[in-house]
């Protein structure tokens, strides 16, 4: 069964930075995508990066690349977002998903068939 967890979140200043992590279990090492996913209150569900290990193509929603990055560990055990100059609408649950096949990339919610609990992250001001 594959499941998913994001952790990290917490509170900080605009300006500053913080590394969410997704830990997956029950998928192929090689062969999965995992895609970041954050919902503010009031906003719909958007998508934030995604990233493939079968061909490490990483993707960002255009209006965050630049100050978040998407990687993997070495191991290909974890996914991170690293979020950097945060801002206070940056805040938001935050969420990691994954599709069953194939492992490629997208940043909408019908692509992805197993989410995480999500983890709150807050920016203030």
């Amino acid at each position: 069964e594959v499941q998913l967890q994001a952790t990290g979140g917490g509170l900080v200043q605009a300006g500053g930075s913080l590394r969410l992590s997704c830990a997956a279990s029950g998928i192929t090492l090689d062969y999965y995508a995992i895609g970041w996913f954050r919902q503010a209150p009031g906003k719909e569900r958007e998508g934030v990066a995604c990233f493939s290990s079968f061909d490490g193509a990483a993707m960002y929603a255009d209006s965050l690349k630049g100050r978040f990055t998407i990687s993997s560990d070495n191991d290909k055990t974890t996914v991170y977002l690293e979020m950097n100059s945060l801002k206070p609408e940056d805040t938001a649950v935050y969420y990691c998903a994954s599709p069953r096949s194939p492992p490629s990339c997208a940043l909408y919610e019908a692509w992805f068939d197993y989410w995480g609990q999500g983890t709150q992250v807050t920016v203030s001001s």
